[in-house]
């Protein structure tokens, strides 16, 4: 088999292009990046010895897909991740490369006859709604009280029914409309497709920046002792999200992609589950016993306007339809990333210690 994975160098891509090499050595897997994101560089000697064959490419540009060869699986996890892109100024690399790209790689995957597995977002669900939602603080973090349930929420987390109207940010109306373009590719053309919107994910080689991939930040901000600030709902740091492993997510994907008949046309909410969630505060706990001192952390009470208080998957669809359930919980997930940055710490330092 052929696989082409977009975003191929970054966290996620290197993650399951590694992960799909290793189980299956046979298949040719092939990691396309345009490695505008610091710190993606230092995935290109992972790949090489992993047996990942890189081409350097930007989905903005349809001949880059078409250079990188024939496939028959495509794994789409380049994007714009930053949910504040546009806020201050032009949204248009966000647009451009999360749903130009999008259509892009959609029609390097008709001309090849090739299935899509489409890795979209939580954020496609509306700021205001889950802002509404009846939050309770308790302890150091927020939760939505047992008993209480709405359209596509309850307890257990937010599933796939939760209402769509509202806005969203940029990057999650990108990944909203790539989803429904995909829907129409796969109508039209009778192409296989599965979307996972994926909550948080975090693990090693994740280059953690203040609007996306805070676990990581976190972390490293505690080890190299550089400035962290609780932003927005009061400044506390109550505000909650479920963190998934990214080696459980690569679990998930080698189940669906040796399978993809079975979960054709599928959408999931794909997350770590209220017993992966955590909140800022409690992370900051959990950071602090690693590093054995106590960080002292700034509050910053103004809430920024992409910002929610609360996310967490109800992961029951995925787990009835596919059998998979994340098995690598926050405190597994925390030690993994504190082994990582001390072993290249040299190498890391300058791109996570940052002030």
């Amino acid at each position: 088999m052929r696989i082409l994975v977009t975003g191929g160098a970054g966290f996620v891509g290197s993650s399951v292009g590694l992960r799909l090499k290793r189980d299956r050595p046979d298949d040719r897997v092939v990691a396309l990046d345009n490695l505008r994101r610091r710190g993606s560089e230092l995935a290109l000697e992972r790949l090489g010895r992993g047996g990942v064959e890189f081409r350097h490419g930007d989905i903005r540009n349809s001949e880059d897909l078409a250079d990188a060869g024939p496939f028959d699986l495509l794994i789409e996890c380049s994007a714009e991740p930053s949910v504040h892109a546009g806020y201050a100024g032009n949204p248009g690399y966000v647009v451009n490369t999360n749903l130009v790209g999008t259509i892009n790689c959609l029609e390097a995957a008709r001309l090849q006859r090739a299935d899509v597995i489409f890795l979209s977002t939580s954020r496609v669900y509306p700021i205001d709604g889950l802002r509404s939602l009846p939050l309770e603080l308790r302890d150091r973090r927020l939760v939505l009280p047992e008993g209480r349930s709405g359209p596509g929420w309850s307890a257990a987390g937010i599933t796939t029914e939760f209402p769509l109207d509202g806005s969203r940010s940029i990057y999650g109306a990108t990944k909203l409309c790539s989803e429904l373009l995909l829907t129409e590719y796969r109508a039209m053309y009778g192409m296989r497709t599965v979307i996972n919107r994926c909550g948080v994910i975090a693990g090693p080689w994740q280059m953690g920046k203040v609007d996306q991939g805070f676990f990581v930040l976190w972390a490293a901000r505690h080890l190299f002792g550089r400035p962290l600030r609780y932003i927005g709902f009061g400044g506390q740091g109550h505000q909650v999200r479920d963190v998934l492993h990214v080696d459980d997510l690569c679990d998930l994907l080698a189940i669906q992609s040796s399978a993809i008949e079975r979960f054709d046309g599928a959408t999931f909410n794909v997350g770590g589950g209220p017993e992966s969630s955590v909140s800022l505060a409690e992370l900051s706990d959990l950071c602090a016993a690693r590093v054995e001192r106590p960080l002292e952390i700034g509050a910053e009470p103004e809430t920024l306007p992409a910002d929610v208080p609360y996310y967490v998957t109800d992961n029951s669809t995925v787990e009835a339809a596919t059998g998979w359930r994340p098995r690598r919980g926050p405190e597994t997930l925390l030690d993994d990333v504190f082994r990582w940055l001390r072993d290249n710490e040299s190498r890391l330092a300058a791109v996570l210690g940052g002030a």
